[in-house]
Parts: structure tokens; C-alpha cells; sequence
């Protein structure tokens, strides 16, 4: 633990320490917000046609597209955080980090799980930083929304975060390029991201996409992200989005940790 928990403290050190970085982080999914979401009025093309309010409420399950894309922001900023948790191994490596790691005591895992966690305490911060900013900006939660239902968001996010971490953390174990793992990267991070719910409801899409869609992780954390913030809770619903993100999280944390007691070396 004592190895874990150092090499969780180095990165968060380098993270906290170029507030730069933070920002330029922040700043993507803030303007897609603020510009595409805001000038992107469905909701106001909606109310200009006879019955199209009610069609739209139907559609996005809110009143205006601003709320439901402003819920999608907060897997955008997973999806991002987590592919550059990857590349920090990748970088470690060329660096020499790694091969000083690997020297000591601690455990293969431990190098694999600190990447992980460390990631996704940046994650659910700047996620709880974008919540802030949509309220500020003008999210409409439902009625039924209650403060205690952003612990089951974060809850949510917190599965996610950990699956997509360990998802890219595995990919990077063998890479020794930046340039290879930045191609398979962003070979992975815009179908997972439109391929899902976070910017257009699944049910508008065509058949292959909501294929695509139903193996999505992105797709169930925005969901219970949506149901918790935008709708009324479906218990049978939520209850299978925690389901997928617990088994998608185990299932690939677990094939991390394997991986890097094979495959990690200097």
C-alpha cells in the first residue's frame, strides 16, 4: 500500500501543481456547453412547430437541450481524463520512470492501479466542476430531483471512470510510441462517445448504432446520470446501469492487473 499510495501522490502532484492543465481540460467541455449547447436550441425550433414541445419533452426527457447535453458533458470529461491516464504510462516509460519503478519493491498492480485511481480522482473533480458550471449556466433538473441523487451520479461516474481508466491504462501497457497509443486512442474516444447517449437520444439513431450503443459504458453512465438529474428514476433501469458499469469495471481493472503482471516490464 505504501508503494500504491506514492505513486497515487506523484500524480496527483503533477496535476494539481500545473493548474494549466486543469483548465485546458475544463475548457473543451465548457465550450461545447456554453456554445453548441446553448446555440443548439432545439427546444425553442420545438415550440415553433404545432405539438413540438411535447415531442421534444418526450424525446430528451427535459425541456430544453442544454440539460440533457450538460449531463453528456460529464462522460465527455471521462472519456478525455481517462485516454490521457493511458498515455501517462506511455510517457513513464520513454521517461525512465518506469524502469526506476519496476526496480523496487513495489508490485506490477500497484503501478497499474495507481494510473487508475489517480485518474479517477481527476476525473470526479473536474466532473464536479462541469455540474457546477451547468447549474450556473442553466440546468433544469426534474421535480423529483433531490441533492442526495448526486451521490448516485458520482457513484455511477466512479464505476465508469475506473472501467475506461483500466481500459486505457491496459492498451498502454505494451505501447512504447506516444504516437501508437495516441492513434488507437483516437481511434476509440469519438465512437464511444457518439455511439452513445451523451449528445442524441439512442432511440433516433440507426439500428447498428444502438448495437453499438448497447454494449457502451458511456451509454449507461449517462443514462443514470440523466435519470438521477433530468427524469424520474426507473429503479429496474438504474438498477441495470450500475449492473453493466460494476461488471465493466471489474471485468477490465481485473484484466489490467493481470496484464501487468505478464506483460509490464522494464
Amino acid at each position: 500500500m505504501s508503494g500504491f499510495t506514492a505513486l497515487v501522490g506523484r500524480e496527483l502532484k503533477k496535476w494539481y501543481k500545473q493548474p494549466i492543465m486543469l483548465l485546458m481540460t475544463l475548457i473543451q467541455p465548457i465550450i461545447w456547453m456554453g456554445l453548441f449547447g446553448k446555440a443548439f436550441n432545439l427546444s425553442a425550433l420545438a415550440g415553433s412547430t404545432p405539438g413540438g414541445s411535447a415531442g421534444f419533452q418526450q424525446l430528451f426527457g427535459t425541456s430544453d437541450y442544454f440539460s440533457y447535453m450538460a449531463v453528456g458533458m460529464l462522460s465527455f470529461v471521462l472519456l478525455f481524463t481517462t485516454m490521457m491516464g493511458g498515455m501517462s504510462i506511455v510517457w513513464d516509460r520513454r521517461l525512465g520512470f518506469l524502469n526506476k519503478v519496476l526496480s523496487t519493491p513495489v508490485s506490477r498492480s500497484s503501478v497499474v492501479l495507481s494510473k487508475v485511481f489517480s485518474t479517477v480522482i481527476r476525473s470526479l473533480a473536474q466532473a464536479a466542476i462541469v455540474i457546477a458550471v451547468a447549474v450556473v449556466l442553466g440546468l433544469k433538473v426534474s421535480a423529483d430531483f433531490q441533492v442526495i441523487n448526486l451521490l448516485g451520479v458520482f457513484a455511477a461516474l466512479f464505476l465508469m471512470s475506473v472501467g475506461l481508466s483500466s481500459m486505457f491504462v491496459m492498451i498502454a501497457i505494451r505501447s512504447t510510441h506516444w504516437e501508437t497509443q495516441m492513434a488507437i486512442v483516437n481511434l476509440l474516444n469519438l465512437p464511444m462517445l457518439f455511439c452513445s447517449n451523451a449528445l442524441f437520444p439512442t432511440r433516433i439513431m440507426p439500428d447498428w448504432i444502438r448495437t453499438i450503443a448497447k454494449f457502451n459504458p458511456i451509454s449507461y453512465g449517462t443514462d443514470a446520470g440523466q435519470q438521477l438529474i433530468l427524469h424520474s428514476v426507473n429503479t429496474t433501469a438504474l438498477t441495470n446501469d450500475f449492473i453493466f458499469l460494476g461488471v465493466f469495471a471489474a471485468l477490465f481493472s481485473t484484466i489490467g492487473i493481470v496484464l501487468s503482471w505478464r506483460y509490464l516490464s522494464k
